[in-house]
């Protein structure tokens, strides 16, 4: 499998975890993808300020939730929220690699060492050792890396991973519903349970 490249897209990006479900919800009624993208652009069916912005919510939140075997749906309709939105999570850093390193190297890291806090200098120290390893993070701009901080900030919150203190953050150790953890672990996502669960 060819690995994806860093993106800064994600400055652009929110959890939409709303519209995450909506998506796995309309797959489950047995609507093709093709068809959900139809009824997006005559619908505008997550409520978008503009074309663009309807265009931009569902293409990545339809790549997130590509980014996992169809057969994780009705696992997703059964669990509980917070499950669901680990399922949504584990879209999002499997569609965003940089937001799944983050999660693997430096949220799982605090996890495992007891530390509860995530600080906005653990994720400055986390983009410029980046910065070090990836000529492509290296010519982001200052404005950039702050706005995918910010953005990385509210999807874990968002998540429920942390609160939203303002620069020192609390983490919460997330419990994957058993059936979840399950079906990650015969899709061979033990990257991703591993970071969301905070183990080694």
């Amino acid at each position: 499998m060819n690995r994806k490249e860093y993106s800064a897209s994600a400055v652009k990006h929110a959890f939409w975890f709303m519209e995450f479900r909506k998506v796995v919800s309309l797959r489950l009624e047995g609507k093709t993808w093709k068809e959900i993208k139809r009824l997006n652009e005559e619908e505008n069916i997550f409520g978008a300020p503009t074309v663009l912005r309807a265009t931009q919510m569902i293409n990545t939140v339809s790549a997130r939730v590509k980014s996992m075997d169809d057969s994780f749906y009705p696992i997703f309709e059964v669990c509980d929220l917070a499950s669901q939105k680990l399922f949504a999570l584990v879209g999002a850093m499997t569609y965003d690699v940089l937001f799944g390193e983050l999660v693997y190297e430096l949220v799982r890291e605090k996890m495992i060492i007891g530390s509860n806090v995530l600080a906005d200098s653990d994720l400055r120290v986390f983009f410029k050792g980046k910065q070090e390893q990836s000529d492509k993070v290296a010519k982001w701009t200052e404005a950039t890396i702050k706005r995918l901080m910010t953005s990385y900030k509210a999807m874990l919150y968002e998540a429920g991973v942390t609160n939203k203190a303002r620069n020192v953050r609390e983490i919460y150790k997330p419990l994957p519903d058993p059936a979840m953890e399950r079906w990650m672990k015969d899709q061979g996502m033990v990257y991703q349970l591993k970071a969301i669960m905070g183990v080694r």
